[in-house]
């Protein structure tokens, strides 16, 4: 005598094998995106929180603090003379690419001061975002260096304060003498399609070192 059809779902006739097969089908439907790190650095003032607040599908988790006439003594406002905070310990927000994987940010603080944080910091990032103030590179050397004497991927973004950069691209590589292997681009830190793009420059080139 054949056996009785095994138990389905409501509405459902199928084989034995089926259900196996939906199920595991509905199990990739619901599980949830592989979660992935990448650091946002840079000097001070350059717009690394901007840069996370632009993007962020959350309220982007911030440390700012006001800055005192000791730090304005000790930071360089020339160029950023109507900013009144700074990032004092991170910055933290993230963004879904896509259903397979959400991107965590994480911002490093700007001075040289708050330099012993960055190991924690960076600590299990895939890569990084090194923004760029083209009136003050000197502020980005020591960002620059932390990655590569890391070894962590990351790309250099110029951000176009007032729509402009100072210089052409290649006069920054050559001033920050970074290898052509590192993407050196142009993107606005306050448009959130442009922080997408830079971010998805540093993905590809993580994903390029893991299969490499």
């Amino acid at each position: 005598m054949a056996s009785a059809p095994s138990p389905t779902p409501e509405g459902y006739s199928v084989t034995p094998t089926e259900p196996l097969v939906r199920g595991a089908a509905a199990e990739t439907a619901v599980r949830p995106p592989l979660p992935v790190k990448m650091v946002i650095a840079g000097g001070f003032g350059v717009g690394k929180t901007t840069t996370v607040g632009s993007i962020s599908e959350i309220e982007p988790l911030t440390t700012e603090a006001a800055i005192t006439e000791v730090a304005a003594g000790v930071d360089d406002l020339t160029h950023t003379p109507r900013k009144t905070t700074t990032t004092v310990a991170m910055d933290f927000g993230c963004i879904t690419i896509d259903p397979t994987l959400k991107l965590y940010l994480f911002g490093t603080p700007g001075q040289e001061r708050f330099g012993f944080m960055w190991d924690d910091i960076v600590e299990g990032a895939v890569g990084g975002l090194v923004i760029v103030d083209t009136r003050r590179l000197d502020d980005c050397y020591a960002a620059v260096d932390y990655f590569e004497h890391k070894g962590i991927p990351f790309a250099v973004a110029v951000n176009a304060f007032d729509g402009k950069v100072e210089h052409p691209l290649d006069e920054v590589r050559w001033a920050l003498d970074v290898a052509e292997s590192t993407p050196l681009l142009v993107f606005d830190a306050r448009e959130r399609g442009s922080v997408r793009d830079a971010l998805l420059v540093v993905l590809e080139l993580a994903l390029a070192r893991t299969e490499g």
